[in-house]
């Protein structure tokens, strides 16, 4: 349901989708109708597609009828059939939504609420891949940080700085995974002859978070309609001459909880 409602996003990034199931062309057909799916429901008889991928859950009991089924996840593969990117967790109940697997994407776009701050040292936009998410949900909080002409902010390395961070504050329904960052550049303060890992030009960092999809989560969050996630960007600017006091930007989105989309006995 979470691919139909991005099912548009996903075509404008130039984008086609297919989603594989070891279910029979007849319960494919019905689960469409009755959610109104129009990308392509593949049958894959045997589990044929799924053990060529290597995705095949082996855990499951050969006799049983669950047998066959895979570890749900996402490839990505370009028009040469090549797999470029893979998006898969070790819970069976959490996946990435196709809005923080857009946004991954070169160019990605999957970003839809945004926040915008700027001061003297740096612009920066923090966002969040979906504003509703469901438990089992891996989803992208964004920083996209413009230094100012003349300032550079720290990224990971061999010096004492503050390097930029996103921190996403504890919750008891989330899980927060590490931070990405982009490749840094080198810069040379000349006064102290050191050479400092830094950002000086337009950079993201994105960090993903999982709404958990444990029994007890679910009965919390069956009980409120919305939730809060906040956190902070954090950052030290220096120009030429001046490094400034470490400072951070605080972020706050509030996210509806969407139910788990379950199957009817016999669907």
């Amino acid at each position: 349901m979470e691919l139909q409602a991005r099912y548009n996003d996903i075509r404008k990034q130039g984008l086609g989708l297919i989603a594989v199931s070891y279910d029979a062309p007849a319960t494919l057909q019905a689960f469409a109708k009755s959610r109104n799916i129009t990308f392509p429901l593949v049958s894959d008889q045997g589990s044929a597609i799924i053990k060529r991928y290597g995705i095949l859950n082996a855990q499951q009991d050969p006799k049983s009828r669950s047998y066959g089924i895979p570890h749900p996840g996402t490839f990505i593969v370009d028009r040469n059939g090549i797999v470029t990117s893979r998006f898969f967790e070790d819970a069976y109940q959490e996946r990435y939504t196709a809005a923080a697997i857009l946004a991954a994407q070169p160019g990605g776009t999957g970003n839809t609420v945004a926040s915008t701050t700027s001061n003297r040292q740096l612009e920066v936009t923090t966002a969040i891949s979906s504003a509703s998410v469901a438990p089992g949900d891996r989803f992208s909080v964004t920083a996209i940080v413009n230094p100012q002409p003349t300032m550079h902010v720290y990224a990971p390395g061999k010096h004492s700085y503050q390097v930029v961070k996103l921190t996403i504050d504890p919750q008891p329904w989330l899980r927060v995974h590490e931070i990405t960052y982009p490749p840094s550049e080198i810069y040379h303060f000349k006064p102290l002859d050191e050479r400092v890992e830094v950002y000086s030009k337009s950079f993201r960092l994105t960090r993903d978070v999982t709404m958990l999809a444990t029994p007890e989560v679910q009965k919390m969050l069956a009980a409120t309609p919305n939730v809060t996630l906040t956190g902070a960007f954090e950052y030290q600017a220096c120009d030429d001459k001046v490094c400034y006091n470490p400072a951070r930007v605080p972020l706050s989105f509030t996210l509806t909880v969407r139910p788990l989309d379950r199957r009817p006995p016999g669907e």
